[in-house]
């Protein structure tokens, strides 16, 4: 029965991995599988964060929307940075908040829960991620959930790397392209300001204060406004 249940979450893990899954979808999966084998009644995953080198909680088995992506351990700190820092798993079976590791967070309920098993999650050597479960009463873990739960660290901490470099490399894709946006929106504001300068003798600051001034009555963005005063032009100089 144990082996079946092995081969259950081998089967399982291989799936996830070999997937086209979001990041979040997998971070799910993640607590489900850690939830099967430790029946715990809570699951925290942080991820690294390579901006600030911190780790920040992204996934909950019980909600915390708005702790996610908020609460942040530097390596090293509380049993999560332990965990970590030396990539190995702690297993506290009870007064968990008693180790002189833990760090507490008070939005946190899991924080007051007796039992912790934490894991992490490494690729390529390097730590990515730390997996946090969490019993309610005291829990002695066992070899076998302790090594079904660090294999399941080793094994998806690839998969999540490659969603989180896909993550990092959208996010500055759209700051890109967001740059892209307002420098052609200044170009098109400038090139505006200056017809009004010319067309009513306007000062430079007059100018732009008449078209915000627009852009506010009428409700609509500056941008849109400088190309309906640029086509406006365009059309004025042509032949008729």
């Amino acid at each position: 029965m144990v082996i079946e249940s092995e081969m259950s979450i081998l089967r399982r893990v291989s799936q996830i991995v070999s997937s086209e899954i979001s990041l979040d979808e997998m971070l799910g999966e993640v607590i489900g599988l850690a939830a099967q084998v430790t029946g715990c009644d809570a699951c925290l995953i942080y991820l690294i964060e390579d901006e600030s080198s911190e780790f920040v909680l992204r996934a909950s088995l019980v909600p915390h929307a708005s702790d996610v992506g908020q609460i942040r351990l530097k390596m090293g700190e509380g049993v999560t940075g332990w965990v970590a820092e030396n990539q190995a798993p702690v297993a506290l079976s009870s007064n968990a908040s008693e180790d002189p590791r833990f760090k507490i967070f008070a939005t946190l309920i899991e924080d007051t829960y007796e039992a912790l098993l934490s894991v992490p999650l490494v690729n390529k050597g390097r730590a990515i991620g730390v997996i946090n479960v969490h019993h309610r009463d005291e829990h002695e873990h066992n070899e076998e959930e302790i090594s079904t739960l660090a294999f399941i660290g080793e094994q998806m901490g690839g998969a999540i790397a490659k969603s989180l470099l896909e993550e990092e490399n959208a996010r500055l894709a759209e700051e890109t392209a967001e740059m892209k946006r307002q420098l052609e929106t200044r170009k098109m504001v400038e090139r505006a300001k200056g017809l009004l300068q010319r067309r009513y003798n306007l000062t430079e600051e007059d100018a732009y204060l008449r078209l915000r001034n627009e852009s506010r009555r009428l409700r609509r963005p500056m941008k849109e406004l400088a190309e309906a005063i640029i086509l406006s032009e365009e059309l004025s100089r042509k032949p008729a």
